[in-house]
């Protein structure tokens, strides 16, 4: 089964076999949720400079390209291949691209930066959302991750087993949240909620410390769903709850349940049990509804958008209001758009809404999720990717920002992790628009937004911290490090097949 339709399908091919395997996507990678926009020309010339300057690093190294770019050397020449297009957005030398030594220090000073990633999927055992192999697939087929061009591709990539390496193995990740998503069509939830506590069981079991949280998806409107509510908070007790005001997102043409934030009579009382249970977090999901998406299924435009959040927050000052991906509207080639918008405007959709809702309602319990915000606008367009963090954090304030990768989709999360470490926004941005610099790669800021925010809001305490320095990851990962198969640059998803 495919979330796209069979003329949407013909346009694409799998990007795990059919992209560029560098640290850095080089092209629009999606989900069979959205269409990928085709690859722009600044991406094609970004691919051309890392492929040239990893030739010619490699050779110097006495490594192969695909060796090289598995290294902390090769993820610093992605960055300088990035700058040459885009500019001066990354902190990176090219000193430390040729310089493996001083890429490896660096990589070691920061791998016990506390990085708390709430907002990372895999699927069920009996899934039938096929189609996200077939994006495995795209995914070698274009190189990105070599390991996986001579290899088919199965579903058994995106479940547990390979969740578990690239999160806490092949990034410097140390706390996830695993979440996922209802629908309509019982067969289709990623993962129903039984199993994400399974997850989370498991993981905290086999470490011997507070390594998973999980959610509990409420799906307000479908029948029986407060009833739900109550069983899972009884039995489940899970860290959060999360939302799509969609409704269903998986399966858009079967979404009869929309709804909103503010909903007094349908939502309200869910929020009191909430706060009854002495549960905090609500997590939701709000835009990439890019033109095509609303083209199809404009009656659930109203409610992707993050007009309801402003109410339901000062309404309910005992929550928190976690919007995922921030609310950012525009995916795959509509990214354009949204550089485009923001250079005529200063405004982006609906991002700038998100930004402004603390000032204009009074309220302090709105938070800003990365998720695909960051995923794809690093690759689509930094410059837009940084007028981004510089509202977010400007608006919301830099202690509610926080971190979210939306991985496995993206494959294991440490180029986004190097991106954040390393992106800047520009000195004219900073002065146009009053953003603050985001800083070093353990300055404040940024250290706020990989995990202060989250453990704040997560209760995650200190000897929690501690107990990560000595669990099983942590003891095992010094022998994955040097025996281990190394970081794949994988994706998995979905590719605009390459014209003539």
């Amino acid at each position: 089964m495919s979330l796209l339709d069979p003329k949407e399908l013909e346009q694409l091919i799998p990007a795990e076999s059919n992209s560029f395997p560098s640290p850095i996507p080089t092209q629009f990678v999606s989900s069979d949720e959205f269409l990928p926009g085709p690859q722009t020309e600044n991406q094609m010339r970004v691919e051309a400079r890392m492929k040239a300057l990893g030739s010619a690093l490699a050779k110097h190294q006495g490594l192969s390209r695909r060796r090289f770019f598995k290294s902390a050397a090769g993820m610093a020449a992605a960055f300088v291949a990035m700058n040459d297009v885009y500019g001066p957005l990354f902190n990176v030398s090219r000193a430390e691209a040729a310089t493996p030594d001083m890429a490896n220090e660096r990589a070691r000073s920061l791998a016990d930066q506390f990085i708390m990633d709430m907002h990372t999927h895999f699927l069920r055992d009996d899934t039938r959302l096929e189609g996200f192999v077939r994006s495995r697939e795209a995914v070698g087929k274009a190189g990105w991750n070599p390991a996986l061009s001579n290899k088919p591709q199965t579903i058994d990539d995106l479940k547990f087993a390979n969740y578990f390496k690239e999160i806490y193995f092949d990034s410097d990740t140390k706390v996830a949240l695993i979440s996922g998503s209802g629908s309509e069509e019982p067969r289709d939830w990623f993962l129903t909620n039984e199993m994400k506590l399974d997850a989370r069981t498991k993981v905290n079991r086999l470490t011997g410390s507070k390594r998973m949280f999980s959610h509990a998806i409420f799906m307000p409107g479908m029948p029986g769903w407060m009833d739900k509510v109550d069983h899972d908070i009884a039995v489940l007790k899970p860290d959060s709850f999360k939302g799509y005001t969609v409704g269903d997102n998986t399966n858009k043409h079967l979404a009869r349940h929309p709804w909103r934030l503010d909903d007094e009579k349908l939502l309200y009382p869910f929020y009191e049990k909430l706060v009854k249970a002495g549960l905090s977090n609500v997590c939701v999901h709000k835009g990439l509804f890019p033109p095509e998406t609303a083209a199809k299924f404009g009656n659930l435009l109203p409610y992707a958008d993050v007009r309801d959040v402003g109410k339901a927050a000062k309404d309910w000052p005992q929550l928190n209001f976690i919007v995922y991906h921030s609310g950012f509207r525009y995916t795959g080639g509509a990214y354009k758009v949204g550089m485009e918008q923001f250079d005529k405007t200063g405004r982006i959709d609906w991002v700038t809404d998100l930004a402004e809702i603390p000032e204009k309602f009074g309220v302090k319990n709105v938070y800003g999720d990365l998720g695909q915000i960051f995923a794809q606008s690093t690759v689509a367009e930094p410059r837009l990717c940084a007028a981004m963090m510089g509202q977010l954090v400007k608006g919301l304030g830099v202690d509610h920002v926080v971190w979210g990768t939306d991985a496995v989709w993206t494959g294991a999360p440490q180029w986004q992790i190097e991106a954040l470490r390393r992106l800047e926004i520009p000195e004219d941005m900073q002065k146009k628009y009053g953003y603050a610099p985001l800083g070093a790669a353990t300055g404040k800021v940024k250290q706020m937004i990989f995990g202060e925010n989250s453990a704040r809001l997560y209760k995650y305490d200190a000897r929690q911290r501690a107990e990560l320095a000595t669990d099983k990851i942590a003891l095992a990962r010094s022998d994955y490090e040097r025996d281990g198969p190394g970081r794949t640059n994988m994706r998995y998803g979905y590719v605009v097949k390459p014209t003539a």
